[in-house]
């Protein structure tokens, strides 16, 4: 299984989301990019892993994939309403 690593910027919005009462754990973040329900394109090569936080929500991840290792850009919640496919 590929390394996953966390940039600064990434450990940051953790951190900021938590202060908020939002704690989303770097092991579902792990599982966001590993076992996603569904992956986008995103700009500069870099990839969005979606997978569903609750009834509502997604959790959305910016990341860049390398031979060896996950790289995590940044982190964000969103609706799921905002992000469905139809």
């Amino acid at each position: 299984m590929k390394k996953v690593d966390f940039t600064n910027h990434a450990r940051l919005k953790i951190d900021l989301f938590k202060k908020h009462g939002v704690e989303i754990e770097e092991d579902f973040i792990r599982k966001t990019v590993i076992e996603p329900d569904n992956i986008e394109k995103g700009y500069k090569g870099r990839l969005i892993a979606q997978k569903e936080l609750d009834e509502g929500h997604v959790l959305r991840v910016v990341y860049e994939e390398e031979a060896d290792k996950f790289i995590i850009i940044t982190l964000y919640p969103g609706r799921k309403k905002r992000y469905e496919k139809d």
